[in-house]
């Protein structure tokens, strides 16, 4: 269609024969989203540098098979619950539920068979001044051993001229928990560059972390303050300068991979922003969210290709992930993950990219 700022075309085939779409958002400035139905994923945000160029700044995969043979998260939704829980273990209303161990101990990213790996119905497609595409996906009650039906729909939506904007919405039958987020590997020098994200620089609108045990479950005391550690990103600093310090959460976390406490009150605010020094690019994450986990692609290992058949490797690429703080159902003095029926969950993000000034 002449105009057109939405296209949708097949990305692959699950081995069950259902079709995986592909749906591409246009802004302005060859700024794209290509969004797949198999997770709900990003595959890919083509944005523009400061030498007028235009690059892919997320890791992933050029073809569908990619996705399928190694469940790495790359721009997909996460869910029910994103990062982990101690065990795989919690309680609601006296009753315990026993999750799926997926990562050391615990439970991670939904389990075994999360959000990620199931298929989405395209709801709606918005060929308006700000595209959209909203995707759905009904998780029946005990899936994964969670309670309680819960029915998500989410929207992503080209919100200016290189900016992408999520919502997303739960709704359940039964008292639940709910945590949901984006989980895209971002490199802004571009996903087949080559170049280390430890050179981007990182700021991060919080005061305070959680500091985790070795399995990365936060211990058992308050949110430290990141003045005097190397965690203090409150004014923009390489994400390798401080990486190698000797320093027993770094070890802890193999690099960064701890969660921020923002300071939210359900309301939009900005909570990060990244550089990319070669390529000029910026882009500003914004987020209702009361935590943002900063994972500096510590086990990126060499063992897979993605896009270019390039190896993705350790440093390849910096996760910025906005949701509830790490094993919230289990630490009372966190916000709580709890949704009950007649409550809706609600979650809003925005990746805003940009040029730095010559």
């Amino acid at each position: 269609m002449a105009g057109s700022r939405i296209t949708k075309d097949d990305f692959g085939t699950l081995p069950d024969g259902r079709k995986v779409e592909r749906i591409v958002l246009r802004g302005e400035g060859r700024f794209e989203a290509r969004i797949i139905t198999h997770g709900a994923v990003i595959q890919a945000l083509i944005a523009p540098d400061a030498k007028g160029g235009h690059d892919d700044v997320v890791l992933g995969h050029d073809a569908f098979d990619g996705y399928l043979a190694e469940r790495k998260f790359f721009g997909a939704t996460v869910g029910r619950y994103a990062n982990r829980i101690a065990n795989g273990q919690f309680s609601l209303d006296g009753e315990t539920f026993q999750l799926p161990i997926n990562n050391g101990p615990n439970a991670l990213h939904g389990g075994l068979d999360g959000f990620d790996r199931k298929l989405w119905d395209i709801a709606e497609l918005d060929d308006g001044a700000s595209p959209a595409v909203t995707l759905t996906y009904t998780s029946p009650h005990g899936e994964e051993n969670y309670p309680g039906q819960l029915d998500v729909r989410l929207t992503y939506r080209v919100t200016g001229p290189a900016e992408l904007s999520l919502t997303m919405e739960a709704r359940t039958d039964r008292p639940t928990i709910v945590n949901l987020t984006n989980h895209s590997f971002f490199n802004l020098e571009g996903a087949t560059s080559g170049t280390p994200t430890l050179n981007h620089k990182l700021t991060v609108k919080a005061e305070h972390f959680l500091a985790i045990d070795p399995t990365a479950i936060p211990l058992p005391e308050p949110p430290r303050a990141v003045a005097g550690t190397p965690f203090d990103f409150r004014e923009a600093c390489a994400v390798g300068a401080r990486i190698r310090e000797s320093d027993q959460q770094l070890r802890n976390g193999k690099g960064y991979d701890h969660t921020y406490c923002l300071a939210r009150d359900g309301k939009l605010a900005l909570a990060a922003r990244l550089e990319a020094p070669r390529s000029g690019r910026t882009m500003e994450l914004l987020t209702d969210q009361p935590g943002l986990q900063v994972y500096s692609g510590n086990y990126l290992d060499g063992t897979i290709s993605g896009k270019g058949g390039k190896l993705i490797r350790q440093s390849d690429a910096l996760c910025l992930e906005p949701h509830m703080w790490p094993n919230s159902p289990n630490r009372p003095d966190f916000p709580s993950p709890r949704l009950d029926p007649g409550v809706v969950y609600r979650h809003h993000t925005v990746y805003r990219f940009a040029v730095r000034a010559p």
